[in-house]
């Protein structure tokens, strides 16, 4: 193998690479030393702003491939015919935890996704869990604060979580998917992967549907227990990490199945709740899974940093057969992933090679930190313009549509649209087996039990009506657990959500 000579950033060879220049053997530093200025420079420069979610993750390169035929709701060319296939990158990561934290903590798990197709990059940026804790965007600042750390003590908080949880039942549903086995997932593969928004389908005869994207794990569902986990969070903190990196260096690839519902327009009038409310989900048995195609994850990306570090992801980069819906989650999404994007990686963060579409990119935006012009060059900054070939192609306009209301307003989400106790309920007395409801009961418990200062009785008797609510089983067994004396206010309102 032919050696290679060591240079400078900017290309000039040089030798000494371990010594400083000084005044004698002895003597101090010379300012003219460059070759230490710059790689010193570059040291303390080497991290990015850490994300403010997401931050602990892991990530890999693969593959999709459609196997079966979904055209007849949407326009997508990458839907058009069984058989296609693109190139993926996907990121794995705990919510709350720094990057430095156990990625076995109980916490939902981000499963974001892009597709290189040539329509454009397409993201699906979504949980492990079909749910979310709240429904409007508003709320998310004051919700993952819950999450992090007290100003004070720079220390996390039973108290402060389920204070917010007890003023906000929308969160009742994903706090019993979290608090359950499902919240502690046994590394990255063994866990299902969720849109978890409502999302929109356009075919060729401008026709839309409402769908949900659910990624099913071929390696079947794993869950540590609440000990196993803490025990696994103190002997090996990159648990999830390790376990993906060694099944594709050993070529046991992990899949994926991705399924999709779909609802109709007419369907989502009728339907029992709002329909673009992220703390809800569809019932299987009224919006059957409709299989689409395969996700392999084949391929460890040879610089953490460059790709998994730097891999930026928004519901925004979408693709033509494929858009949003009223979701207000989403429609903040929209914004702020982006924004986070410019503030963290930069204004050309797109341009990165594990960001970048690798079809062709033609548009106007020019400049800003670490711009990379080889693809445009001299060409003109502005449209339209009489030297350039691009053009508008009328086959990706944007689908009218009419709005249910011309009032703007501040509308209260929970107008209406108030019932945060059934599918909790369900989801407890249904979906959960008699040993996943005695661990669910339990870790609730021993949160809670976490709840400190002179506010504990009064929140920890606010989220006991929660339970109580959703199911009378529940909450009497978590109140039994807390030695909390039962009010018969808490069980009012309950007997219709058993």
């Amino acid at each position: 193998m032919a050696t290679k000579k060591l240079t400078t950033d900017s290309g000039a060879p040089y030798f000494e690479h371990q010594d400083s220049q000084t005044v004698g053997p002895r003597g101090p530093v010379l300012l003219q030393d460059f070759i230490l200025q710059e790689n010193l420079a570059h040291f303390v420069r080497e991290r990015i702003p850490e994300r403010i979610v997401h931050a602990k993750g892991s990530g890999a390169y693969g593959k999709f491939t459609v196997t079966h035929d979904i055209s007849k709701y949407t326009k997508a060319k990458l839907f058009s015919k069984v058989g296609n296939e693109c190139r993926m990158f996907a990121r794995f990561s705990t919510v709350g935890g720094e990057k430095g934290s156990a990625d076995t903590e109980r916490d939902p798990r981000g499963f974001a996704l892009k597709f290189y197709t040539e329509d454009g990059n397409w993201d699906l940026v979504g949980n492990n869990t079909p749910v979310f804790f709240i429904k409007d965007a508003k709320k998310f600042p004051d919700f993952i604060h819950t999450q992090k750390r007290i100003p004070k003590t720079n220390l996390k908080s039973a108290t402060m979580k389920w204070d917010f949880w007890s003023f906000n039942p929308e969160s009742l549903h994903q706090v019993l998917i979290l608090m359950s086995d499902r919240g502690t997932p046994y590394g990255y593969r063994h866990m299902h992967g969720f849109g978890s928004h409502t999302f929109s389908m356009i075919n060729n005869d401008h026709e839309r549907v409402w769908v949900k994207f659910h990624f099913k794990s071929k390696q079947g569902i794993k869950n540590f227990t609440a000990e196993d986990a803490q025990k696994m969070s103190g002997e090996n903190p990159d648990f999830a990490q390790e376990d993906l990196v060694n099944a594709i260096e050993n070529n046991e690839f992990p899949k994926w199945t991705l399924f999709i519902q779909v609802m109709t327009e007419e369907q989502a009038q009728e339907f029992r709740w709002n329909p673009f409310d992220v703390t809800k989900v569809w019932f299987h048995d009224e919006f059957p899974l409709l299989e689409v195609g395969e996700m392999e994850l084949n391929e460890i990306p040879d610089n953490f940093f460059a790709h998994v570090e730097q891999a930026t992801f928004s519901p925004s980069n979408l693709i033509s057969g494929i858009s949003f819906s009223p979701d207000k989650m989403l429609q903040g999404r929209l914004f702020s992933y982006p924004d986070a994007h410019r503030y963290r990686v930069g204004v050309n963060s797109h341009l990165l090679e594990v960001n970048r579409c690798p079809f062709s990119v033609n548009n106007y935006k020019r400049d800003g930190a670490m711009a990379n012009s080889s693809n445009y060059k001299d060409a003109p900054n502005y449209y339209p313009n009489s030297f350039d070939e691009i053009k508008a192609d009328s086959d990706y306009k944007f689908l009218e549509y009419d709005l249910d209301s011309t009032r703007v307003a501040h509308f209260n989400r929970n107008e209406n649209d108030d019932d945060h106790y059934t599918q909790p309920g369900l989801l407890y007395t249904k979906a959960m087996n008699q040993e996943d409801r005695a661990h669910l009961i339990k870790n609730i418990v021993d949160s809670m039990n976490d709840i400190s200062g002179p506010k504990r009785e009064e929140i920890i008797n606010r989220q006991l009506c929660h339970f109580f609510r959703a199911n009378i089983e529940l909450g009497m067994k978590i109140a039994i657990g807390l030695q909390v004396n039962i009010d018969a206010n808490m069980m009012t309102h309950t007997k219709s959500h058993e």
